[in-house]
């Protein structure tokens, strides 16, 4: 008998390895905090691993989600993304990823980095929550509504409560591996 999971990883090899090794560690460094916000904001309104999938298009597409040159993307830049068959070509998105870029740059000078102004919202230290499958799991709580609302003040766009919700259980910020899994003691 393998290894117990979240429910959520499924079969696919992809699934399971971003289960494995990536879903629920606390991630510290502003690239990666800005590679998985861009992310999730694609993937509000579609599945999860229709975004994995394109994960690496997204990379080679976004400058690997240097968020320095992202804030500087010309309008020509931005329709070249556009035709990308290899990114989810939502033209809101791909406009608010430029957005994010900038705003995320004004947070980082107001405090420091990005990492400092996110893990503040939970005193620098990720929340365990104690799922048992993940029908018990919210989609958000009032925590993200708070940092939804404040990345909304700083000119976020797509930062909705539940793919900020998304975004701290990626990143570690909030443990929801239901408490079976070999991940939950791990992370």
């Amino acid at each position: 008998m393998g290894k117990k999971r979240c429910v959520w990883s499924g079969k696919d090899p992809l699934y399971l390895k971003y289960h494995d090794t990536e879903w629920g560690v606390p991630v510290y460094d502003d690239a990666t905090l800005f590679e998985f916000l861009i992310l999730e904001t694609f993937q509000a309104g579609l599945s999860w691993i229709t975004v994995l999938r394109k994960r690496e298009n997204f990379r080679k597409a976004f400058d690997n989600f240097d968020y320095k040159k992202i804030a500087k993307y010309s309008q020509s830049k931005i329709d070249s993304l556009l035709l990308d068959k290899g990114i989810i070509r939502n033209k809101l998105k791909v406009n608010a990823t430029v957005t994010n870029a900038q705003a995320f740059i004004k947070i980082q000078k107001e405090h420091g980095s990005f990492s400092k102004y996110i893990w503040n919202f939970v005193d620098g230290k990720p929340i365990k929550n104690n799922f048992k499958s993940q029908k018990d799991m919210p989609a958000n709580t009032s925590l993200s509504d708070t940092i939804s609302i404040d990345l909304k003040k700083h000119g976020f766009k797509f930062v909705g409560s539940t793919v900020i919700y998304a975004h701290m259980q990626a990143t570690g910020m909030v443990n929801d591996h239901a408490t079976n899994c070999f991940r939950y003691h791990e992370v």
